[in-house]
């Protein structure tokens, strides 16, 4: 189980009653917000730190566990800053600043001054938030009490970014092939990628995979077509090009499995060993938050991986995407997102269908892919650019809509959505800003989740609503 260190800080002048205090409510708020926040990730009591050495310790054993994904602090006293100054130039992992305090209501007819020197957070934690500053720490700060719903919903919105940065820090990506010839934004620093968001990204031949698919056994690859019928409606007469997609996928999951590989890309520049590009199969495995990024954009691929993470236990989907073509009907224009075959069913209003036709790139057989009404209502469309000396995160609020007309002869899934705050002012934005046609397309995450794996992966992020 993943685990955020809890440090609660106090000083030693009000003596051990106070300090037994501290310690007594400090661990009665961490209970209860176990109870309430992600079943993934346990809150730690840390004994409440006083003095620089025991600040040190607790975050030099929170960055040394491995299962730690970062810190929530908590002045529940004053906390002279000097203290923390050690412990928090060490630190690394996403840091979460939580101003609340153990009352909800001040005790009017009781008040006294031992009741102010134990509850003074309102007083501690501005003293930390400056230190925190002074130093450029990175962190997210929540504020009010902490049994609020609105708090217990952004801590568990920290926890979800901040699994998404451990998850990003331990990701692997598999380019079989290169980038598509000639193309520009797919392109990228891969060694600067790991140095920032802790991606490898390496090349694979495409006969590494195929090399496992010669050796998969019929029960392998009809136990993945009977995935398939399970999950999508699988006509008969699809059946060829299902059973090569099957093939395809059945030795991804053994390839992943010991290549520790969590994002692939592939280019239909470079097939050799396949019967077809696969669409089928990797809109699946999309669907199962394998990241996947086609003509070898690694970015789009590892980002969709992460942001998959941060959205895994909320409602709603993640995955990749790419602007294809507009309506430009004057002040009702939009935009139909779609690729040659990898839509992701995570955008399926209705069961997807199983359908082939041919693809007219690649020189090879025709593919199986899926295809589906897409969904309506509010998401966001993030890119992710190498500028040479930075990258960059481009962010966009978007309104999925379905326009109501039927495509016949498209043999792909496609999304429709509006640009805001308007298409003139939205696209202009997209298009000064250097964001590419590929991007990932959320209906879970929010500007303020890209603010925060921004922020603490130290990348530009550029906002568009």
């Amino acid at each position: 189980m993943k685990k955020l260190y809890f440090l609660t800080g106090t000083q030693p002048l009000y003596g051990p009653e106070t300090l037994q205090e501290v310690a007594d409510q400090s661990l009665e708020m961490v209970q209860y917000l176990n109870s309430k926040t992600c079943d993934e990730v346990e809150i730690v009591h840390v004994k409440p730190v006083a003095d620089p050495d025991s600040i040190y310790k607790a975050i030099r054993q929170a960055e040394d566990d491995e299962d730690c994904i970062g810190t929530i602090t908590w002045m529940h006293t004053f906390s002279p800053a000097k203290m923390w100054i050690k412990g928090l130039k060490i630190l690394r992992k996403p840091m979460l600043h939580l101003h609340t305090q153990f009352h909800e209501s001040l005790p009017f007819d009781t008040i006294d001054m031992d009741y102010m020197n134990l509850n003074q957070s309102a007083h501690g934690d501005r003293e930390f938030g400056f230190i925190c500053t002074r130093l450029g720490v990175k962190r997210e700060t929540v504020v009010g009490y902490y049994k609020s719903e609105r708090v217990i919903n952004k801590i568990n919105k920290f926890m979800d970014v901040a699994r998404g940065v451990a998850f990003s820090n331990n990701l692997s990506v598999a380019m079989f092939g290169n980038n598509m010839r000639e193309v520009a934004v797919t392109g990228g620093d891969r060694l600067e990628s790991q140095i920032q968001f802790g991606w490898r990204v390496n090349y694979y031949a495409i006969g590494d995979l195929t090399t496992i698919m010669e050796e998969l056994t019929e029960e392998e690859i009809k136990n993945k077509i009977s995935e398939y019928q399970e999950k999508y409606i699988v006509p008969e007469d699809t059946m060829p090009q299902v059973y090569e997609d099957a093939r395809f996928e059945a030795a991804m999951d053994k390839f992943l499995e010991q290549e520790d590989v969590g994002a692939f890309t592939d280019t239909f520049q470079d097939l050799y060993g396949l019967k077809q590009l696969p669409g089928l199969a990797a809109q699946n495995l999309m669907d199962k938050g394998v990241g996947f990024g086609p003509e070898g954009d690694f970015k789009s691929a590892a980002l969709g991986a992460v942001l998959y993470e941060i959205a895994r236990l909320r409602d709603g989907g993640t995955g990749f995407m790419e602007d294809y073509t507009y309506d430009l009907n004057e002040g009702k224009e939009f935009v139909m997102g779609s690729h040659m075959l990898e839509v992701p069913p995570a955008f399926a209003s209705d069961k997807p269908v199983v359908e082939v036709h041919p693809l007219g790139i690649g020189g090879k057989a025709d593919p199986a892919r899926l295809k589906f009404k897409p969904v309506e209502g509010d998401a966001l469309q993030i890119c992710l650019i190498d500028l040479g000396d930075r990258f960059r995160l481009i962010a966009a609020e978007v309104e999925l809509i379905n326009p109501h007309k039927e495509t016949p002869k498209l043999p792909v899934a496609s999304l429709y959505w509006k640009i805001k705050p308007d298409f003139e002012t939205g696209v202009k934005a997209w298009l000064e800003a250097g964001a590419g046609h590929h991007s990932v397309l959320t209906t879970a995450l929010d500007l303020d989740d890209i603010r925060s794996f921004a922020k603490f992966t130290n990348t530009e992020l550029i906002e568009i609503y």
